[in-house]
């Protein structure tokens, strides 16, 4: 069985940066979850800050560059991408808008995709569902449900990351069920809370349809 390739694109500015140490993680555990069905991963990670001109180029010229052929090329090919990106004004970060701007439309359409941000304080968290993950959704992928949040509080030394590596862990399970074709685990029971069936409930009531 071929391995499945994972392109998993950091859109850190800084060198290093958080941003590639979450890319990293949530590529670690995806890797782990997916061994732990059994099923062998080939990573590719890409810094798109050493892209910044050739994806400027191309929305200026309307062409690609080589490299960045190769890199949409290697995308397109991919079973699944992990993408994270710093929070900038609310949002993703503009270069890895532009990245996202100059792939084809089609380029991203049902492929699995795990979702994480990092920024400087846990007020800007919701930017990953209000403004991210739309984005996404509009290039119709298939975003895994758990998205992962890391601000710079995640990463002291004082700091305790049980949290964080709960929600890398809880997506990247979801992730692997993706890319498997497994089935999501249902949550139901992880709050004490069981799921109703209406129907069976209605027609214990009497109620036949």
């Amino acid at each position: 069985m071929n391995p499945l390739k994972i392109v998993v694109i950091s859109a850190g500015l800084s060198q290093p940066s958080s941003t590639r140490l979450l890319a990293d993680r949530m590529s670690g555990a995806t890797t782990e979850a997916l061994a732990a069905q059994g099923r062998a991963v080939e990573v590719q990670t890409v810094e798109l800050r050493e892209y910044a001109r050739d994806i400027m180029d191309n929305m200026l010229t309307g062409f690609a560059t080589e490299r960045l052929e190769v890199l949409k090329t290697e995308l397109v090919g991919a079973n699944a991408v992990i993408a994270v990106s710093p929070i900038f004004s609310q949002s993703l970060s503009g270069l890895f808008k532009s990245f996202l701007d100059v792939l084809d439309t089609k380029s991203m359409v049902n492929k699995p995709v795990f979702l994480g941000a990092t920024a400087g304080t846990k007020r800007h968290s919701l930017a990953l569902e209000y403004a991210i993950r739309p984005v996404f959704s509009y290039l119709r992928a298939a975003v895994a449900p758990t998205l992962v949040f890391a601000a710079s509080d995640d990463w002291g030394e004082s700091s305790d990351q049980a949290e964080l590596n709960t929600r890398i862990e809880a997506g990247a399970t979801e992730f692997a069920g993706m890319l498997v074709g497994a089935t999501l685990a249902d949550k139901s029971h992880q709050d004490g809370l069981e799921t109703v069936d209406f129907e069976q409930m209605l027609r214990s009531g009497g109620i036949e349809f």
